[in-house]
Parts: C-alpha cells; structure tokens; sequence
C-alpha cells in the first residue's frame, strides 16, 4: 500500500510539473522602448501561446557577436536587427532559411520587405525614412548639399560613419553634389574639407537631440524614428523634404539556423506581422509598419515612415553595397574627417 501511495503522488507530483511548464523562446532585440513593445507586443502574444519570452538586449555588434559565438548551439532564436547586419550573418551561414508560407500576412508586406537579403533568410517588419532635421526660423533646408553650405558652419552635425546615419547621409550627399559611384570617396573629400565647420560628428540620436534643444546645432540628418525627440519642442524644428527626397533603411526579423524551436519562432514571427499587432505597434508610436493594411490616423502617421508612397519613394542603400563597401568608407573617413 504505502509503494502505491509513493507511486501516486510521484505521478501527480510529475503530472503537475508537466502542466506548468511552459515553451521559451529567446529574442534578441534593439535595446529602445521595450516597455512600450512588452504591453504592445510581448505579453499579448505571451497569453495567446501560453509561452515565455526571454528578451536579450545589447546593440547591434554584441548581438551579432553572441550568435555567431553560439553557432553550434545557439541560445538565440530569433533577432529583429538592420538588414545589412543581418547579410552579415547571412553570409556567415548563420541563419535559417524562412518557409514564408508559415507567415499568414506575408503577402500584406510591402514589397521590399519580403525578401530584402535576396536570400530568404529575412523579412521586413519596419521601414524608417532618414531626412534632416533644421530650425526653421534660422535656415531653411532645400537640399542635402545645404547641410555643406556657409549659412549652416559651426551650427551644424553630421553623423558618425559607424553609425547607421553614417553611409545613409554620404549616399544623399553624393546625390546632391553630383558625385557617381558607391565608394563615396569625392563626398567623404568635401566633408573633410569642412569638418572645420562641424559641430560634432554624432553617434546617437539622443545625443544630437541635446545639441539641438541647446541650440547648439540648427540643422543635421537625422532618422525618422528620432523626429519624436525634436516634435515636441517649444523650439520651431522642420522636417526638410530635400530636392533630392529622403534616405532611409529597414530592420528585419530573422531565425538562427539550426535553434530547435523554429516552429515558436515562426509564431511570434507571424503575430508581429499581423496587421492587428503593427496597427498596436504603430499607434504607440514605437515602429512604422510594413504590412500595407495598417491604417493609422494623420498625427500618428506624422511620426512615422507611414504610407506607399513614402517608402516606394525612399532612396535606400541596398545591405549588399554597405557590407561590401563599409570598410573602405571607415577608412576614408579616418584619412579626411577624423584626421
């Protein structure tokens, strides 16, 4: 008697331990607004699959670094990053070729969104436009070459190259002056020959925002995701519309190759997607959608990159010209700007 009991309650104690635990599944995220993401969409999606989410956070060159340190085993199964970070680790063969079928809003995407790697191993859940940012009351901005010109010395920034303003703002630039080629090397010289005139070459949007608030700088490229900082200032900032039209890039989600829990992945995946869930996300103002069934009314669609006819219109750097090309530009930078 007394081993059938030890029996039962080893089976119910068993039985019990089984109904409460829960599938995980680990993301790596872009370290802003994650209490905004947590109520948009981390626990919603958490209630729905009866799961846990794990959140790992950090900036681009440390997330990369622990996927590719885990390769053989990875500890990451899905990551949302820049699309030419992401080629990056295409190109490293770390990462799982997407069955898009299993994406119920697939075909609600934007076009560049669904295959922006051309490999399949990506999609696009947010656009952002990269335009600058300038004190209407003391210059006016017409075109990207005016960020070079006298009216502007010694009051305005440019970004880092490093930064993902960086090779946005050269690629305008180059448009603006004239220059051919993706090497950049004529905009990186007429840069340095103004670096004089620069307040500071800036690595983070929070960081121009205070020089802007202080007065210190009236004009600088900025992306759209930041405008939210300089909008809602008493001070009269614009958001220029160049002759030349804005820049701007893509974040993607992504799936580890070989991570075992594909299947999770692929559900979170396809709830962010969803127009219920970009609709949610977009209205808290945290990321601009790419499914084109969103609708958001005209003072939330200000401070976003919202609409066809905005991101078909976008001047974006293709992932493979910046991963190819990059090292060659840091290196020019440094001979010229950063002298």
């Amino acid at each position: 008697m007394k081993r059938t009991l030890v029996a039962v309650s080893a089976a119910l104690l068993f039985a019990s331990t089984a109904v409460v635990a829960k599938d995980k599944l680990t993301i790596s995220v872009y370290s802003f607004a994650q209490d905004a993401y947590k109520k948009a969409l981390y626990e919603p999606f958490e209630e729905i699959c009866n799961c846990d989410l794990v959140i790992e956070t950090g900036n681009s060159v440390e997330r990369m670094a622990k996927i590719e340190a885990n390769a053989a085993n990875p500890v990451i199964d899905m990551a949302v990053i820049s699309s030419h970070d992401a080629l990056a680790l295409s190109r490293k063969g770390l990462l799982q070729t997407l069955d898009t079928s299993k994406l119920s809003s697939f075909d609600d995407l934007y076009e560049a969104a669904k295959n922006p790697l051309g490999d399949n191993t990506a999609v696009g859940y947010t656009f952002y436009a990269s335009s600058i940012v300038y004190r209407s009351d003391l210059v006016d901005i017409k075109s990207w070459a005016d960020l070079l010109k006298p009216e502007v010395a010694g009051r305005v920034a440019l970004p880092n190259i490093t930064g993902t303003q960086g090779p946005l703002t050269l690629h305008m630039l180059s448009k603006a002056l004239g220059h051919e080629g993706i090497e950049f090397s004529a905009t990186i010289d007429a840069i340095g020959e103004k670096a004089d005139d620069i307040v500071t070459f800036y690595s983070r949007s929070s960081e121009l925002a205070q020089l802007m608030q202080q007065e210190e700088v009236i004009a600088a490229p900025v992306g759209r995701f930041a405008w939210s900082r300089f909008s809602g200032s008493d001070l009269p900032f614009k958001w220029a519309e160049p002759a030349e039209g804005q820049t701007g890039g893509m974040n993607v989600m992504l799936m580890t190759k070989g991570n075992g829990n594909e299947e999770l992945a692929y559900k979170f995946m396809d709830y962010w997607l969803s127009a219920e869930v970009q609709t949610r996300v977009a209205m808290a103002k945290i990321d601009s959608p790419a499914n084109m069934k969103v609708e958001v009314p005209e003072d939330i669609a200000d401070s976003l990159t919202y609409g066809a006819e905005l991101i078909n219109s976008l001047n974006m750097i293709s992932p493979a010209d910046i991963i190819d090309n990059r090292d060659g530009w840091v290196e020019q930078w440094n001979n010229k700007v950063i002298k």
